[in-house]
């Protein structure tokens, strides 16, 4: 999780401060999310922009960094860049976007958020659209609305006031707390290039509270923290062998009706991980040289017990003598675009403890939570 602004920065360092008391005093929810989550916290993106912010609720300077850049828009667009097979060309954003990319490249990061002020609502991608198939009502919808509705509704409702949708008088309303139309692009970025579900978390009215009101905010923020955390538990996790019983990497893992723009591949450790909601899914995993394989699963909820189910792919070896790669493993194949991100280090899954990844974008668990100044 990371925050993207002063009250993001505060309540990155109070969660901080509550599980790692929680576990020291043994209490059950601190104990079991540490034990069974790996998480990531970035209390500040944007050390410029919280030096430079003002005590303004709505117009508080703060929001760009020293070279006068939003930093969370200044990730690559999927549906400017991926789509016309443009490179990232990390070399070209701020520093401080280079050191979150790279931070995304070492871990398998799962789940995540972004922390920002000046409205009480959960935002969840798309942010932008290219006005095709995925611009529905108006909304721009990902492969995996459901599960971003779900998150996003988890953080709202466990929230004391966010899930009324009404309660910023400078702010329009939002139904049940959430939205799919706020502009950005870090959020975007996590879900297509780097395989991590990543919400923007807008969890005060004002942009810079009085101190006063911090213990507040944070005990109206707490339980949606945590509870959002525990989403990373979601769906299935495993990895994927080859035909003579090794973890392989890049393997395409698909689930049938989510054609995700970049697809999701296992990591160094041949690891994979999707957040599904309960349910029966069709899965095919293809890998070069192996025959494609299909298997359908029945998910349950995992985040109840700290684990979602654990499945292993077993594949098998292509026996035919020809070179031709099979059409489907052909077409599985996806632009260098989509691979830069993949060299990734997975938090391990198996033998290895606390595999889960849980970037929140505002320096939460078990992936990358940042707090930027908004």
């Amino acid at each position: 999780m990371h925050g993207n602004e002063v009250l993001g920065r505060v309540l990155m360092l109070h969660l901080i401060d509550d599980l790692v008391r929680g576990f020291r005093n043994n209490e059950t929810e601190s104990v079991q999310l540490l034990t069974n989550t790996r998480i990531h916290i970035l209390p500040t993106m944007n050390p410029d922009g919280f030096d430079e912010s003002d005590t303004d609720c709505q117009y508080s300077t703060g929001r760009f960094n020293h070279n006068g850049i939003d930093l969370n828009r200044n990730f690559p667009d999927a549906f400017a860049g991926l789509r016309r097979k443009q490179q990232i060309n990390e070399e070209e954003r701020e520093a401080e976007v280079r050191a979150v990319i790279g931070w995304l490249k070492t871990e398998s990061f799962v789940l995540s958020a972004n922390l920002h002020g000046g409205a009480l609502v959960a935002s969840y991608p798309y942010d932008n659209s290219n006005g095709g198939s995925e611009n529905v009502g108006g909304a721009s919808i990902s492969p995996d609305d459901d599960v971003f509705i779900h998150l996003a509704k988890t953080y709202s409702s466990n929230h004391a006031t966010m899930h009324l949708g009404d309660r910023c008088k400078d702010s329009r309303p939002f139904l049940n707390g959430i939205t799919n139309d706020t502009s950005g692009g870090m959020q975007d970025y996590n879900y297509v290039w780097s395989q991590c579900l990543e919400l923007t978390l807008e969890v005060s009215c004002c942009k810079f509270p009085p101190v006063s009101q911090l213990p507040a905010l944070w005990t109206e923020n707490r339980k949606s923290l945590l509870a959002y955390i525990q989403q990373v538990h979601l769906g299935v996790k495993g990895r994927v062998f080859d035909g003579s019983g090794v973890p392989v990497q890049n393997a395409v893992v698909e689930v049938k009706g989510r054609e995700n723009m970049c697809p999701f591949r296992t990591d160094r450790h041949g690891e994979y991980y999707r957040l599904l909601l309960p349910g029966s899914y069709s899965f095919t995993v293809t890998y070069p040289g192996h025959e494609v394989l299909t298997e359908t699963l029945t998910i349950p909820y995992g985040p109840d017990q700290y684990s979602a189910m654990k499945h292993d792919f077993l594949l098998r070896q292509i026996t035919t003598t020809t070179t031709r790669s099979p059409a489907n493993v052909t077409v599985a194949s996806t632009t260098l675009s989509c691979n830069e991100s993949f060299e990734v280090e997975s938090a391990g899954v198996g033998t290895r403890s606390t595999w889960v990844g849980v970037g929140v974008g505002l320096g939460l668990v078990a992936a990358a939570l940042q707090s930027l100044i908004d």
